[in-house]
């Protein structure tokens, strides 16, 4: 399973292809500006939303969902990468989260 650090993912331009596992409500606290949220709990009903054609980055809080995800993901043939240290390690690092409810959807 390829990894990378929530530093080595901020210098890379990624908008749009982050996808927290986290739950809802996990997410509403704090999360990434433009990252995609689909529930681990949700994650097979909604598999169809991971795009098959480019990197994807898998993100929860600390590493542990995030790595079960990329593994299924890569072992269907996904390019996907699993962000070491999550949420946690990316605020611990200094990096931009937003807090607060996210924005809806522009198709909501």
């Amino acid at each position: 399973m390829e990894s990378i650090t929530p530093a080595e993912l901020s210098a890379l331009d990624v908008a749009g292809s982050i996808i927290d596992v986290r739950e809802v409500d996990e997410v509403a606290g704090m999360r990434i500006a433009g990252s995609v949220n689909i529930p681990m709990s949700a994650f097979m009903d909604r598999i169809q939303e991971v795009p098959l054609e480019e990197t994807v980055y898998i993100l929860c809080a600390v590493g542990g969902r995030s790595a079960q995800v990329t593994t299924y993901l890569d072992q269907r043939g996904y390019d996907v990468v699993n962000v070491d240290g999550g949420i946690i390690g990316w605020e611990r690092a200094g990096l931009a989260v937003e807090h607060g409810p996210a924005a809806p959807a522009a198709d909501a």
